[in-house]
């Protein structure tokens, strides 16, 4: 009785919310997977009764045969709604989606299908690692037309880039920066809308990591791109670079859903992208001083004590004397810079088509419940 008693008492004693919380968690987890499961079902049932929308498909097969026949100069890598724009990553992963499928478009849808599925799982991981927001609010993440359209309707590489960064971002989530970054790698290797989150993940290596580390995991990126596009780097390298890594493309403004308002004169000048360039990186800037280096005394002073704790490392052999440090950084603050980072990215994109809706969408229930 005395041993019950006390027990009863220390339980009065504990915080309830801890109590709530935990309980909490284990619903977020159930209902996460109930929508796994609910999705599921959606994404069968929309294979089976909703017409395939022909786009980009028989492109990417054509593009994916003469690189299997053996073209290696990116400039003779065609299909019928253009040249090839995608590093080499691209042509890895619909090569192997034609042997699996034999360039099929049924085969293939399904094969998205269980992508999505994938990559909803991951998103609901992050969002539940983050734990920012309720459980009933992860209900929203299944409910775009639009994103399931764009995964099995039409079979964009949208939908491989941004699952691999799901899981390059559920990996950073673990402290996991080198092998998270070789992910992040592989999805900018598929497509190079990924470089959006390139910013304010570089920050949050540098707060994660000392130099050494952070240079050790660009290095182990560049690997990654070295490579995948040994191939075409060793033929026809000047081809390859400059239409893999084409950074001034200009997007046809038919097509432009974000900025179609501004005339077109305006919306392919030059001075027109200068100035989104300019307020992309002054908001970036601006978030980064008075949000995501907030606790470091703003931004200036943060790359500051970079500065100066990297001048300590030198000579060189002082860099890897003691090896790398590490400072642990939030779910929450990771999750947090990364979605808005890219989100600043879009809005400042000239440029925006149906597709890349899949680019942010599932960062709006977190942004916007943050907000």
């Amino acid at each position: 009785m005395a041993v019950d008693s006390m027990t009863s008492r220390k339980l009065s004693k504990m915080p309830t919310t801890s109590l709530m919380g935990y309980s909490n968690r284990n619903l977020a987890v159930a209902f996460a997977c109930a929508l796994v499961v609910f999705d599921s079902i959606l994404v069968f049932l929309i294979i089976s009764r909703v017409p395939y929308t022909k786009i980009d498909w028989d492109a990417y097969m054509a593009q994916v045969t003469g690189f299997l026949e053996g073209e290696r100069d990116y400039s003779n890598l065609k299909g019928d709604t253009g040249p090839l724009v995608y590093p080499a990553g691209f042509l890895y992963v619909y090569s192997a989606i034609q042997y699996v499928t034999g360039g099929k478009v049924h085969p293939a849808q399904v094969l998205f299908g269980i992508l999505y599925i994938i990559n909803l799982a991951i998103v609901l991981f992050i969002y539940l690692k983050a734990n920012v927001l309720p459980w009933w609010a992860l209900s929203l993440l299944p409910l775009s037309k639009r994103v399931h359209s764009i995964f099995v309707l039409r079979l964009f590489n949208d939908c491989v880039a941004m699952t691999f960064l799901h899981a390059a971002l559920a990996t950073f989530l673990f402290q996991r920066w080198c092998l998270g970054l070789i992910i992040f790698s592989l999805a900018v290797s598929v497509k190079m809308n990924v470089l959006l989150y390139a910013p304010p993940l570089l920050l949050l290596m540098l707060k994660a990591m000392d130099i050494s580390g952070t240079i050790v995991a660009l290095g182990g990126a560049a690997v990654v791109q070295i490579l995948l596009g040994l191939p075409f780097l060793v033929s026809y390298p000047v081809a390859y670079i400059s239409r893999a890594f084409n950074l001034g493309r200009v997007f046809i403004h038919f097509w432009s859903v974000n900025f179609k308002f501004v005339p077109e004169p305006i919306f392919v000048s030059k001075p027109f992208a200068i100035s989104l360039l300019v307020i992309h990186l002054g908001l970036l800037a601006a978030f980064a001083h008075k949000k995501w280096c907030k606790h470091e005394g703003g931004l200036l002073k943060f790359l500051h004590s970079v500065y100066v704790a990297t001048l300590s490392c030198f000579p060189l052999k002082q860099l890897y004397a003691y090896g790398t440090t590490s400072k642990t950084l939030t779910a929450e603050h990771i999750v947090t810079t990364m979605f808005v980072g890219n989100f600043i990215g879009i809005v400042c994109a000239r440029s925006l088509h149906y597709q890349f809706y899949s680019w942010y969408f599932f960062s709006l229930p977190y942004l916007l419940w943050k907000t």
